[in-house]
């Protein structure tokens, strides 16, 4: 199914581009929008439902899009073209492929930052500015907290790790010890 939800999030990221569309709140629309989807058992049957008509699908496609308020019409066109190919029920791993696709394109990539306590404002600039210059792109960063660290934190950008973490210092030291 990943190549389903690539290829679908490949063809969106190119009609945002396009469209000269926000990415960034494109992105929480869509976010929105799988928010939506993913709390209500109701609309999953009926969005997922081949017994009710496209019509019926589409028209309450419109009412959520009305109670959502300003949502650009290539966002409403997309989601229902999901709902049409019966591919809706993938729509949160669609939404995850397009944000990683934009920022791709956009020169961004998405850091996640794990410490053993929350980083202030200050410190969360100072490791941002550091992972930017690490990778040479802008930074995206997104925060958790991980009291096992002990100390310190750790930095995933997509498959690369930065583990500046005391824990991470003690199981270095520990295998240097043991002769690993």
């Amino acid at each position: 199914m990943a190549a389903v939800s690539n290829r679908y999030a490949r063809a969106f990221a190119d009609v945002v581009m396009e469209s000269k569309l926000d990415a960034a709140k494109t992105v929480v629309q869509l976010q929105a929008f799988v928010d939506t989807y993913a709390g209500s058992v109701e609309l999953r049957k009926v969005w997922g439902s081949p017994a009710v008509p496209a019509e019926q699908k589409r028209a309450l496609l419109d009412q959520i899009v009305g109670q959502m308020g300003e949502v650009p019409k290539a966002l409403r066109n997309f989601i229902a073209v999901l709902i049409d190919h019966s591919r809706i029920a993938i729509l949160p791993d669609i939404a995850r492929h397009v944000e990683s696709e934009l920022n791709t394109r956009l020169g961004r990539v998405e850091a996640q930052v794990t410490s053993a306590r929350p980083l202030n404002e200050g410190e969360q600039r100072a490791l941002v500015a550091q992972v930017a210059e690490a990778t040479g792109r802008q930074v995206t960063a997104k925060y958790a907290i991980d009291a096992a660290l002990l100390g310190g934190a750790v930095v995933r950008v997509g498959s690369t790790v930065y583990d500046g973490s005391v824990r991470g210092q003690l199981q270095k030291i520990r295998l240097e010890l043991a002769g690993e």
